[in-house]
C-alpha cells in the first residue's frame, strides 16, 4: 500500500509553514506579545518563543526552511525510480520462493543492486520516503473470488452475526 502523501511535508507545505513564520517576524519587529502571535497564527506558543530566539540571533533568514529533514539518502532520485520498479517486479523475479517483501528481503535486493549497505530500520525510513508501507500486501490474491465472498457474506455471515 503507498501513502498519499509520502511521508512528511511537501515543497508547498514547507512554502506556507515558512510564510506563517514570515508572519511571525513581521509581528515581532511589531514587538508582538508570543501568545498573541501564537493565537493569530495557529500556532502553539512554544514555536512562537523558538522562533522569536532564532529570530533575534539571526533575523528572517534564521526563519527560512531549512528543506526536508532526516539524513541525506544514499540512493538518488534514478536509483529510487528503479527501486520502485524491481520492488513491483515482485520477490519471485528476485529469487525468492514467495511474493512477500519483507525489510530484510529489501535490503538484500539494496546491496545487490546498488552496492550500498542499509539497515533493515534505514530500509524502513527509505520505504516511507518513497511511499511504501512494508506491512500491508499490495495486491489481493490472484485466487480471490468476490461472488464466493459476496454469497458468504450474504448467507454464512449473516446468519452468525444473527
Amino acid at each position: 500500500m503507498r501513502y498519499a502523501d509520502g511521508g512528511g511535508l511537501t515543497a508547498r507545505e514547507r512554502v506556507v509553514r515558512e510564510r506563517v513564520r514570515g508572519q511571525a517576524a513581521d509581528m515581532f519587529e511589531r514587538d508582538v506579545a508570543s501568545t498573541e502571535i501564537a493565537a493569530w497564527l495557529r500556532v502553539t506558543p512554544k514555536s512562537v518563543r523558538a522562533w522569536r530566539r532564532a529570530w533575534t540571533v539571526g533575523g528572517r533568514a534564521a526563519l527560512a526552511s531549512r528543506g526536508a529533514g532526516g539524513a541525506e539518502s544514499k540512493l538518488d532520485d534514478a536509483q529510487l525510480d528503479r527501486l520502485v520498479a524491481e520492488l513491483d517486479r515482485g520477490p519471485a523475479v528476485h529469487g525468492w520462493v514467495d511474493q512477500r517483501w519483507t525489510l530484510d528481503r529489501i535490503t538484500v535486493l539494496i546491496g545487490r543492486l546498488f552496492r550500498v549497505s542499509y539497515t533493515p530500520r534505514g530500509v524502513s525510513y527509505l520505504l516511507h520516503r518513497i511511499g511504501w508501507s512494508p506491512q500491508v500486501p499490495k495486491r489481493r490474491a490472484i485466487e480471490r473470488d468476490e461472488d464466493a465472498i459476496a454469497a458468504w457474506r450474504a448467507g454464512t455471515w449473516a446468519k452468525a452475526r444473527g
